[in-house]
């Protein structure tokens, strides 16, 4: 009988302990206004890395380290990824990042899936929305966002990256305003 009572008890903590950090999740996007962060982005085999500073709702600009000046902004609307010979606008509803900049979106999502603990490093949630797959990793310890991977319409596979995460820091809104075109 104690070994029933003791099994049942461990399962109920580990139930409990897996709700605990979904809601813990939760609750740290919530009280996230924005991120910096350092990144690696993985796209079709060829890797790049560079800066972001996120700012939610839905607004992003990112600097690579590349030679080109590559870099990409979103002003919550349109996506721009811009270097030094082009120029490409894309409403971000019709990108993944839309889903991923999208915080409200994230919780709701979040409340309704079924999280995975990777190595007791990593909480991992996995969606399928419109034409995308996401898969969004947080830090297990921290509870900070700390990549995804995404496929696209195309079947084009994403994976970022994020590193030296920092929260909340002052911002300058001229970040988010869209590049003009060359």
């Amino acid at each position: 009988m104690k070994n029933k009572f003791f099994f049942l008890f461990f399962l109920f903590s580990i139930a409990e302990a897996s709700a605990n950090i979904k809601e813990k999740i939760i609750r740290n996007l919530e009280n996230t206004n924005n991120l910096t962060f350092n990144f690696e982005q993985n796209i079709k085999g060829k890797t790049e890395n560079g800066h972001c500073a996120l700012s939610y709702p839905q607004k992003i600009f990112c600097k690579y380290n590349l030679k080109n000046g590559k870099i990409l902004v979103s002003n919550g609307k349109s996506i721009v990824i811009k270097t030094n010979n082009s120029y490409y606008l894309y409403p971000l509803e019709r990108t993944p990042l839309n889903l991923i900049l999208d915080k409200k979106f994230l919780v709701n999502r979040i409340e309704n899936l079924d999280e995975r603990i990777l190595d007791d490093k990593f909480v991992n949630f996995k969606f399928f929305e419109k034409d995308f797959e996401v898969n969004i990793f947080f830090d297990y310890n921290s509870l900070d966002l700390v990549g995804w991977q995404t496929t696209d319409i195309y079947q084009n596979l994403s994976i970022t990256f994020l590193d030296s995460v920092k929260k909340n820091q002052k911002l300058n809104s001229n970040l988010f305003v869209l590049p003009k075109q060359n």
